[in-house]
């Protein structure tokens, strides 16, 4: 197996120079830092920490995790020590790192995005910010931003007044069409957009007749989802020119070099951390086998190259 680090794999998001262009996905690998005695974060091609909310979030109710045939459900509820603690606990640790680090934002409202980039602003160590809109906004009724591109937009451009790093919007796939997201996304500003987030699911417990979730409906990812983020990231990738990263069942090497093939220039790993943490590390590697094996020079050159 070739090296993560292999020269072939490297290449760039906005322009960040990545070693290769697999991250670790947000949600799934905890604020990065817990992973070092597990994993070398210095081959990641980066990684993206939990969401960060402007205070600290206790999360759902037990269970939040439940396995499925092929994949998971979870509804965590966005737990977290929000953005001031991080940057006085967390970011020291991950400045140090050799690698692309970004902040997971969100909110419901458009100012407490504002607000925790504002924080974030303040601190070295950060690359870029990823917002969530998968959130629903209190001030307009509970509508979702990811489902209103009016919505989004007032979110993306309000980032964009404060924020002197790169923004990428990170889009659900709980929408009847993905493209006038990625377009909203683009037209307000956002340097790139990520997708997909998890599809809305539920799990039941035929005894007891009760959700297998404590919140009850949660985030369905893995292998499950792969075919139906393969076809959403195509379609933003053609409905856009900004950078598209790409994630939704990543497991393996060739699973990420159909992402790229998709349109999508860099690839988040996310549930498969669960089963095996330095999955991020041997993805880029196996990636790096399959550009070999197909004589490709740069990972760039497989980058939409799907044939409709």
């Amino acid at each position: 197996m070739r090296s993560p680090r292999d020269p072939a794999l490297a290449t760039s998001l906005c322009g960040i120079a990545l070693k290769n262009p697999v991250l670790a996905s947000s949600g799934t690998f905890g604020y990065g830092i817990e992973f070092e005695k597990l994993v070398d974060l210095n081959a990641l091609g980066g990684l993206v920490v939990k969401g960060l909310s402007r205070e600290p979030i206790e999360g759902n109710p037990a269970p939040r995790i439940y396995e499925t045939e092929a994949g998971m459900i979870n509804s965590i509820g966005l737990q977290n020590i929000g953005v001031r603690e991080f940057v006085s606990r967390k970011l020291p640790a991950l400045a140090r790192l050799d690698t692309a680090v970004f902040a997971n934002v969100f909110g419901y409202e458009a100012e407490d995005y504002v607000e925790v980039v504002r924080v974030l602003e303040d601190h070295p160590g950060l690359a870029g910010y990823e917002l969530n809109v998968s959130c629903p906004n209190t001030s307009h009724g509970g509508i979702y931003f990811s489902s209103d591109p009016a919505l989004l937009g007032k979110v993306v451009s309000a980032v964009k007044q404060v924020a002197r790093r790169p923004v990428v919007v990170k889009l659900s796939p709980n929408v009847a069409a993905i493209e006038p997201l990625a377009q909203a996304a683009e037209s307000s500003g956002a340097d790139a957009i990520s997708l997909v987030n998890t599809f809305v699911a539920l799990a039941i417990d035929a005894r007891t007749r009760r959700p297998r979730i404590g919140a009850g409906f949660g985030g369905l990812s893995g292998p499950a989802i792969k075919p139906i983020a393969l076809r959403l990231v195509c379609q933003a990738a053609r409905a856009v020119k900004i950078p598209v990263i790409g994630m939704g069942g990543i497991a393996t090497g060739v699973d990420a070099a159909e992402f790229l093939i998709a349109g999508a220039c860099a690839v988040q790993v996310g549930t498969a951390t669960f089963w095996d943490p330095q999955s991020p590390v041997r993805i880029a590697a196996e990636l790096a086998d399959f550009l070999k094996l197909e004589r490709i020079g740069n990972v760039s050159q497989l980058v939409g190259t799907l044939k409709l």
